[in-house]
C-alpha cells in the first residue's frame, strides 16, 4: 500500500514537470510564429500599397497628358498640381505618408534615359566630340547624355514620371527582422501628351 501510494505522488510530480515543459517549447515557438504572422500580413499590406500608388500614377499622368488636365488641385504648377493628386489617391491607405515626384519629358519614347542624338560623328566613334553636330533635344545649347527636360512637357512630348512613397510600416517587425522601420514605395511610368497642339521641333546644334 506504502509503495503505491509512493508511485501515485511520484506520477504527479513527473506530471507536473511535462507541464512545465511544454509551456517552454510553446514559448519558442510562439514568437516565431508571430513574427512570421505579422510579417506575412506587412508584405502583403506592402505589395497592396504599391499597388495603389502605381494605379494612382498611371491614372493622374494619363490625365496630366490633357491640354487642359483637371487633377482636382488647384495651386502651384502642374507638376505640383501632378504631386498633389497622386498624394490624394495614395493617402487613401498611406498613412503619414511622405512622397517625392520627379517628372522629365522627352521628344519621343526612343530619346528616354538617352544621350541626345548625334546627326554627324566626324571621326566615328560613336560618341560626342567636340564640333560634331546633335540634336539639342532640351534646347540649352550643350551636348547631354540625358536627353529629358524638366516638367510635363506640351504636344505630343512624351512624361516620365517616378515617385516614391515614404511611410512608416504598418507593423513593428524591424525589431525582429533586418528592415528599416519605413516602407520605401516607388512607381514609373511614361505617357505621351495629347497632339493638342503642334509639337516643338528641337534644333540641330554645331558645337
Amino acid at each position: 500500500m506504502i509503495i503505491e501510494i509512493s508511485r501515485i505522488f511520484r506520477n504527479l510530480r513527473l506530471g507536473a514537470d511535462r507541464g512545465g515543459s511544454v509551456t517552454v517549447e510553446f514559448a519558442l515557438v510562439a514568437v516565431p510564429f508571430i513574427v512570421m504572422v505579422l510579417g506575412s500580413f506587412d508584405f502583403a499590406y506592402q505589395a497592396y500599397l504599391k499597388t495603389v500608388v502605381q494605379g494612382a500614377l498611371n491614372d493622374v499622368a494619363r490625365t496630366a497628358s490633357l491640354e487642359s488636365p483637371d487633377l482636382e488641385c488647384d495651386d502651384g504648377t502642374l507638376s505640383d498640381k501632378v504631386k498633389c493628386a497622386i498624394q490624394k489617391r495614395s493617402d487613401v491607405v498611406a498613412r503619414e505618408a511622405t512622397y517625392s515626384v520627379r517628372i522629365n519629358n522627352f521628344y519621343d519614347f526612343s530619346t528616354v534615359g538617352r544621350t541626345e542624338k548625334l546627326i554627324t560623328d566626324y571621326n566615328k566613334n560613336g560618341a560626342y566630340d567636340a564640333g560634331d553636330c546633335f540634336v539639342d533635344l532640351n534646347e540649352n545649347g550643350t551636348f547631354d547624355t540625358t536627353a529629358g527636360r524638366d516638367g510635363v512637357g506640351g504636344a505630343d512630348d512624351v512624361s516620365y514620371y517616378i515617385v516614391t512613397v515614404s511611410m512608416p510600416r504598418l507593423f513593428p517587425i524591424d525589431k525582429f527582422l533586418p528592415l528599416s522601420p519605413n516602407y520605401s514605395i516607388s512607381g514609373e511610368t511614361a505617357v505621351r501628351n495629347q497632339p493638342y497642339a503642334r509639337q516643338r521641333i528641337p534644333p540641330t546644334v554645331c558645337v
